[in-house]
């Protein structure tokens, strides 16, 4: 299990009230056309002197206190569906714990209510790595619910070696997110044997495949070779930058 880093309460609580939270579009781009097919939604979070903060750490921190978690959740995804590029499928990552702290998964969840009520383009929840059986069990409830309101969902960091992922939850998503541990390990052909059944796998059911991390024009050809559909990462970032 990943170790977990905790802000200080007063860090998180003033990092609250001031609300400095921004948002970063990670373009996700056609592996055949190189077109960007849908944009990633990125948190990012700053202190009161403009110092970039991990949001990984934050939402650790905030796990602790569910309604603090989802308050924050909340609007970093108002904030990134008010900024988000037009005519284009936008990826938005979200906490589990943060749809399930606000106590229904009927059409009154707040979580819900915001996704329906975006018009631009259609959204493609991202549920979070499982570290525990709850966190499975919660993403299974969660995907239904989101299922039956027509939203589509994606497994996030799979094949990450620190991450555990329920083989009920691959089933029911739509999209399918490889680490970037794939690239890093690419010559581990055990471990690519794996990764080429998930991949097979995702093309017999119409899943469709997105490798993270591309850095470089070898990682892009290392995509190609693996025959995913899309891909995203830095490699882009300059390519893309002023695109909306």
């Amino acid at each position: 299990m990943k170790t977990k880093t905790h802000l200080s309460p007063s860090i998180l609580i003033e990092l609250m009230e001031s609300q400095r939270y921004g948002v970063e579009y990670q373009p996700i781009v056609c592996v055949k056309s190189q077109e960007i097919y849908a944009y990633e939604c990125l948190s990012r979070f700053f202190t009161k002197d403009n110092l970039a903060i991990r949001p990984d750490h934050v939402y650790s921190s905030l796990h602790d206190s569910p309604l603090s978690l989802f308050q924050v959740e909340y609007q970093q995804k108002k904030l990134q569906l008010a900024h988000a590029p037009n005519m284009v499928d936008i990826f938005v990552n979200l906490d589990q714990d943060s749809y399930f702290s606000t106590g229904t998964l009927k059409s009154d969840n707040p979580f819900l209510k915001l996704f329906k009520g975006f018009k631009k383009s259609k959204i493609i929840v991202e549920l979070i790595e499982n570290s525990e059986i709850n966190d499975a069990i919660m993403s299974l409830a969660m995907i239904d619910n989101l299922s039956k309101n027509n939203i589509k969902t994606a497994i996030d960091d799979l094949c990450n070696p620190q991450s555990m992922v329920s083989m009920a939850v691959i089933q029911l998503v739509e999209y399918i997110k490889l680490d970037r541990y794939v690239l890093t390990n690419r010559s581990n052909r055990n471990f690519m044997l794996l990764v080429e059944s998930m991949i097979n796998y995702a093309r017999s059911t119409g899943k469709k495949i997105i490798l993270e991390g591309v850095e470089t024009a070898e990682d892009l050809s290392f995509a190609k070779l693996l025959n995913v559909d899309f891909v995203q990462g830095f490699f882009y970032r300059e390519q893309f930058k002023n695109v909306n």
